[in-house]
């Protein structure tokens, strides 16, 4: 079921559970993922392994899933021969598929509230570089606002719960994409992907942070798609800095190789740490990069009171 409960105030009663990564929950369904559209592809080709994921996820103990929109652009499909037309329409069925995922998941016995948060990527996504762990595109705030735009306008106009601006590695793109959403009606959430005390570009995370503490439309800050170990300190820092709601979602330790386009190492997620990250103050936590259901009802179950 859907929710007649806000996303703000539901954290501010209590910790709410993410969902984990869509890619490896679509890959481990057998769909290839290899090129840059990413899991976005799947919204032209195969909508119901989308609808499908999300599922999974809702029933493995998630409240809030991500759309498959993070690496979903005007520019992105305009390389597959996709118009712009055409291309909102895949934006907005994003949110669709989340919304027909919950509604599965309600036919099936699931009665807690459910919300969706549309994925905003960084610009870095689209290019399908890695440079998203990077940031320092070259661009202006202005270039990043105008890149956003009109993205942000589709979803929002979709009417998710919140807009999910995330895995921002850099302090200038955070300020772009705050200054877009001011004024959409949606509630939004700002998390950096981080290394240490700083964001990807080497930004001092009190600065970053510090961004998103005036800006109402933001309803929590926190970090994504970053390792487990920098997620306690992230944390600390965020609530301490803007005084709102922290949201944590790591990857499961393991590291990309743009190169190679594949994830090396070894899984470091565990039960100890996700509880470390609610006593420093998380409210919405769940899971990033190879993160799947199983891991997510794990938290679900960690987090129940």
């Amino acid at each position: 079921m859907t929710s007649d409960t806000s996303l703000a105030a539901a954290l501010a009663a209590g910790t709410v559970v993410l969902d984990g990564g869509m890619s490896n929950q679509l890959e481990s369904a057998g769909h290839d993922l290899s090129d840059e559209l990413w899991s976005a592809r799947l919204l032209a080709e195969r909508p119901e392994a989308i609808t499908e994921a999300h599922l999974a996820y809702f029933e493995a103990g998630a409240d809030v899933a991500i759309t498959a929109s993070y690496q979903a652009t005007f520019e992105g499909f305009a390389k597959r021969g996709i118009g712009h037309e055409k291309a909102a329409e895949l934006l907005a069925l994003s949110v669709q598929s989340a919304r027909e995922a919950a509604r599965q998941a309600a036919a099936k016995g699931v009665t807690r509230p459910l919300w969706v948060a549309a994925s905003v990527g960084p610009y870095g996504a689209m290019l399908a570089d890695g440079s998203e762990y990077r940031g320092r595109y070259g661009l202006s705030v202005d270039e990043l606002a105008d890149f956003h735009r009109p993205r942000l306008e589709v979803l929002a106009a979709a009417r998710p719960d919140v807009l999910a601006l995330e895995t921002v590695p850099d302090a200038d793109e955070a300020r772009a994409l705050l200054g877009v959403v001011r004024g959409l009606g949606v509630p939004a959430w700002l998390s950096y992907t981080v290394e240490g005390d700083r964001t990807r570009a080497g930004q001092p995370l009190e600065e970053a942070f510090a961004l998103a503490a005036d800006v109402d439309e933001v309803i929590a800050v926190g970090v994504n798609c970053c390792a487990p170990q920098d997620v306690e300190g992230a944390v600390r820092t965020a609530a301490r800095v803007t005084g709102k709601p922290v949201v944590v979602y790591p990857n499961s330790g393991e590291a990309w190789d743009a190169g190679a386009r594949a994830w090396d190492g070894r899984s470091s997620f565990t039960p100890e740490e996700v509880a470390g990250w609610r006593a420093s103050g998380a409210r919405l936590i769940g899971g990033c990069c190879r993160v799947g259901p199983e891991a997510i009802a794990g938290i679900a179950a960690a987090l129940t009171p």
